[in-house]
């Protein structure tokens, strides 16, 4: 049994490693320094608007508190604590116009935080909103877990056709036992005729690029990376936030961008 086992798992590498073999590296931060993120890399969205989904928690901009290196990982930390009319502090790291891509390999190896009220994500957004506003431009979540619906993950596209304000969107969730002991490789595939998500290697849903034009299909634009922490919110706060799981961290290992060679 053990042999099948370590047989499994070697095709498994095996497949990774090829389809990774199709692309080369051009964006990275593997957290290899200390301190704050890399100012070269990252940059912050910051305030405590609500961000279009009634979320309850401040974004800081460049506060170790919320967002750390150390020790090989990035941590971005969601805190029980008062920032104007927030009773929450988080960060918000974005790669807009420090890393913009259109089509490629997107991964990004992390352990999750347990907790009712936590909303975090590893997401996309346009760069240059060319067929207007949210959600016409489009938007891709590579992962979303919401606190009150343990051990399961979400990937989803928005647009102006699919998107969850008309209850269209395009989602598919998996359980994963230990999303918040362990650490997992989130990833999309994007290209011109689909984006494919992924968990470990594994492909468990695509969305297909329907020929209908950008109010399905706006994907044939830049996009840049962001992750964030959110607390509350229309989805994450359905169920309350539990103020003893405070602080609590999203730790990142590495975020890797690949493009065909």
């Amino acid at each position: 049994m053990k042999a099948i086992a370590i047989t499994s798992l070697l095709i498994g590498l095996c497949v990774i490693t090829n389809a990774q073999a199709q692309y080369k590296l051009v964006w990275s931060d593997e957290f290899n320094y200390q301190g704050l993120p890399d100012s070269t890399k990252w940059s912050y969205d910051v305030g405590g608007n609500g961000w279009g989904n009634r979320e309850l928690e401040y974004y800081t901009n460049a506060d170790t508190a919320n967002a750390v290196v150390r020790n090989g990982y990035l941590y971005l930390t969601a805190r029980k604590e008062q920032k104007d009319a927030n009773a929450y502090t988080s960060a918000r790291l974005v790669t807009k116009k420090k890393g913009d891509w259109l089509y490629g390999r997107i991964e990004v190896r992390a352990m999750l935080p347990a907790g009712r009220g936590l909303w975090p994500a590893i997401w996309m957004l346009p760069t240059d909103w060319k067929y207007g506003g949210w959600p016409a431009s489009g938007e891709i979540d590579i992962m979303e877990n919401v606190g009150f619906m343990p051990d399961s993950i979400f990937g989803s596209i928005h647009t102006k056709s699919f998107n969850h304000v008309i209850h269209t969107q395009k989602t598919k969730g998996l359980f994963i036992k230990d999303l918040y002991m362990a650490f997992h490789v989130y990833a999309i595939e994007w290209d011109a005729q689909q984006v494919r998500f992924y968990v470990d290697g594994n492909n468990y849903t695509t969305f297909q690029n329907t020929g209908k034009g950008f109010a399905e299909w706006p994907f044939d634009q830049r996009f840049h990376l962001l992750l964030n922490i959110a607390v509350g919110g229309g989805w994450g706060g359905q169920k309350g936030v539990d103020d003893a799981v405070f602080p609590r961290s999203m730790i990142i290992d590495y975020v890797r961008v690949y493009q065909l060679r």
